[in-house]
């Protein structure tokens, strides 16, 4: 007997070893793949000799633009002392607009960043905006914390996939897209690895991971195509997006592809609702399969579209509502100024609007069949014992 212990506690050991030999090898292809392509020389489109921003405080209030009723109109001329840059430990003289995209409404004691070019003793500056940078690091902060606090172990592992998946965006996906690689392709590429990623520090190495992994790119997947097939039919292509202008400048000095860059932006934006219900419906089976070992498939089956049933109706609501929540602006304006119903569902922005919407939810619908599937036939596959079911071991 404990012979057989010890060899199956050194099969497991091997196992184990060989497995973080796969996944240290893994990550150090990955990393210098990302550096690899990362290592690029940019187009210069704007010229920006000379410019920087940098940070200062508000030290004295020169001249105000506040008028009697609260409003703002003109600049203020505003004294700060630079925190960085070439004038670091200087006090400047510079102007605030009162626009609502730029400049800030400066009281003393503020922090705010200021745009600069320095010529020799020449100086031009002005208030770019509040500095606002450690807001964003303490909020994001804060909710990788509570997201840590409420979920325990398994909320530190999301808070990892969620920093993996971020760091895959703006590492991975745009520097793809800059060396002219498909904005779809690279979007899919981008969802596989994040996907695979998330799901293994959630699910560990299990079958439960698997069926997920499997779950989610099917559905990112019928989003695309479903985006795809609107696309064809309505007339709508990535060209129709509002700031066209600008991207074609990039088309034609670097060729990107940029008709192709909204619906791999809609392949990201339902990765995670669809991994969500991809997940939910394949713990749910791996749970149900451990609680009643001798269910057959059908029956397997059966419980998994029920549970999927479920989550449908306030998950389909998910992208709908999130779309809706960024054209809100762009709604109250066509109310205000009370156009046409024909003018409105024929607009390319709301085409747009709801072209993400639906084929998003299209993606969270259609997951849950896909995934239902696929935990029905490797939950049950051959050599499957009751045994490992039981003790949730779902995976070789």
């Amino acid at each position: 007997m404990k012979n057989i212990l010890q060899k199956n506690s050194g099969h497991f050991t091997k196992g184990k070893a060989a497995r973080w030999l796969m996944i240290i090898l893994a990550a150090i292809v990955f990393a210098i793949f990302t550096v690899k392509i990362n290592q690029t020389d940019k187009t210069e489109l704007v010229s920006r000799e000379g410019q920087t921003f940098e940070k200062a405080t508000v030290v004295e209030i020169l001249q105000d633009n506040l008028t009697s009723d609260g409003s703002r109109v003109g600049e203020q001329r505003v004294l700060v002392e630079m925190k960085t840059g070439e004038k670091k430990g200087e006090t400047l003289e510079v102007t605030s607009s009162s626009g609502y995209l730029f400049g800030a409404g400066c009281t003393v004691g503020m922090d705010v960043v200021i745009m600069q070019s320095v010529a020799g003793d020449s100086v031009v500056a002005s208030v770019y905006s509040q500095d606002r940078e450690w807001v964003i690091y303490i909020f994001a902060a804060l909710y990788i914390l509570a997201l840590c606090l409420v979920g325990g172990k398994q909320g530190v592992k999301g808070s990892l996939g969620l920093v993996f998946t971020f760091f895959c965006v703006i590492f991975v996906y745009i520097p793809l897209v800059y060396r002219q690689v498909s904005p779809f392709w690279a979007a899919v590429f981008v969802c596989m690895i994040t996907t695979v990623v998330t799901m293994y520090f959630i699910g560990g190495p299990s079958m439960k991971t698997v069926v997920s992994i499997g779950g989610t790119m099917a559905g990112v997947l019928v989003a695309g195509i479903s985006a795809q097939l609107f696309s064809i039919a309505s007339g709508i292509t990535g060209y129709n997006v509002s700031d066209i202008e600008h991207l074609m400048t990039l088309w034609n000095t670097n060729g990107i592809q940029v008709g192709g860059l909204l619906f791999s932006g809609l392949l990201i934006s339902s990765l995670g609702a669809v991994m969500d219900v991809a997940m939910s419906v394949s713990s749910s089976m791996a749970e149900i399969l451990n609680q009643n070992p001798s269910l057959t498939r059908k029956e397997l089956w059966k419980a998994g579209i029920q549970v999927g049933r479920d989550m449908m109706g306030t998950d389909s609501n998910t992208l709908i509502l999130a779309f809706a929540g960024s054209s809100v602006s762009m709604l109250i304006l066509d109310y205000a100024y009370d156009l046409p119903y024909r003018q409105i569902i024929n607009s390319n922005n709301i085409g747009i609007s709801i072209m993400q919407g639906l084929s998003g939810s299209f993606g969270i619908v259609l997951a849950v069949p896909f995934t239902v599937l696929i935990a029905s036939f490797l939950y049950k596959g051959k050599g499957r014992s009751h045994k490992n079911e039981e003790e949730g071991k779902v995976i070789v």
